[in-house]
């Protein structure tokens, strides 16, 4: 895996973005945002799930008021998701907003972006400049021949050029299409070019599944790359998914470490015990965890003691039965009915002892 790629660093609210910081994790409410019950509930459930960065849609003056409110009171740094008019943004940036989300391709113009990065300016705020397939300027389609990704980094770079002649520079970037590789593309093109922080991931990616394998394949390589900053995977879905799905991409590129890492093997002739049903079961058990413990079930005897071994806690499966190791040595061999609740006790048990060591 290639090193991170150097960036301008900002801040949204406490989150540190860009310049060697760890790559965060975002998501979107799905609220109403003029509900603030209602969206602070999802704010601070997606906080939970370790979302860093909630984003908001604030459609009209009435979700503007609301946002106030719901600045004050999340427990993690608030975007306003700014479309059309530019007046939501100042009222926004005003209000508290952790960072505003423009896309200059819509929002009015140069001089009503310019009026944006004043009001930015003034809060001390960042701004994100949000480039998407579907919302470029009609001269840039016709110039490249639709949303390609040479088209979509010629929108960054006129919006760059306003916020260059307004002296801004506290910015971060996405560019995002709903095709994976143009996506990748795209990214690879606006790195080469600029040094400001990238928002990373694949725009309407689809439904849980189809989504967040779009998701994993478009972030995934980016991220080996070098290239991303921070991440939000769009799932058509409960934004807690999106969350779990980011931080799994991080993981399994040891990029971030966050609860448990499950291992298990995809079952064959050999196994003699239920692995999907255990492994699902001790995942789901052990999910709330905060603790990275790495966690396997295997099912035989030809790679189950070995992954067992490596990990914190593992299950190394045989007929009807299976060996519990823990840091690698095997502490009892219990019946197949008995292996859920066995290693889930001693995985709580290890995440009790590394919490009190930290």
């Amino acid at each position: 895996m290639e090193s991170r790629r150097k960036t301008r660093r900002i801040r949204v609210g406490f989150v540190l973005v860009g310049g060697g910081a760890p790559v965060s994790v975002q998501s979107m409410t799905n609220t109403d945002t003029r509900n603030v019950r209602a969206t602070l509930a999802q704010i601070r459930s997606l906080a939970r799930e370790g979302c860093e960065i909630a984003r908001v849609a604030v459609p009209d003056a009435e979700a503007a008021k609301a946002f106030e409110k719901l600045a004050a009171k999340s427990p993690i740094p608030v975007v306003a998701d700014i479309h059309f008019d530019y007046r939501l943004a100042i009222a926004c940036a005003d209000a508290g907003a952790a960072c505003l989300r423009i896309n200059p391709g819509n929002i009015g113009g140069e001089a009503r972006t310019l009026e944006v990065l004043k009001a930015a300016r003034a809060n001390r705020i960042p701004v994100r400049i949000g480039v998407n397939s579907g919302s470029l300027d009609k001269d840039l389609l016709e110039r490249y021949g639709g949303p390609t990704p040479e088209a979509l980094v010629a929108g960054a770079a006129r919006a760059l050029k306003i916020c260059e002649k307004a002296r801004f520079q506290a910015l971060k970037f996405s560019i995002k299409a709903s095709d994976v590789a143009t996506t990748i593309k795209a990214c690879r093109l606006f790195s080469r070019r600029f040094d400001y922080p990238l928002h990373i991931g694949v725009t309407e990616a689809g439904t849980l599944m189809s989504g967040t394998v779009k998701s994993a394949v478009g972030i995934g390589a980016l991220l080996a790359e070098g290239i991303g900053d921070t991440l939000r995977v769009s799932l058509t879905g409960p934004p807690e998914e999106e969350v779990r799905v980011g931080w799994r991409i991080l993981k399994s590129l040891g990029l971030r470490s966050r609860g448990p890492d499950f291992i298990s093997c995809p079952t064959c002739g050999r196994t003699a015990i239920d692995v999907v049903g255990v492994a699902s079961e001790v995942e789901r058990r052990l999910s709330g965890l905060r603790v990275p413990l790495k966690v396997a079930v295997m099912g035989c005897a030809v790679n189950g003691p070995g992954e067992a071994r490596e990990a914190d806690v593992g299950i190394a499966g045989g007929i009807g039965e299976g060996l519990i190791f823990m840091n690698g040595q095997v502490v009892r061999k219990v019946k197949e009915e008995d292996l859920v609740a066995e290693v889930v006790r001693v995985a709580r048990r290890l995440a009790g002892r590394k919490r009190s060591s930290s």
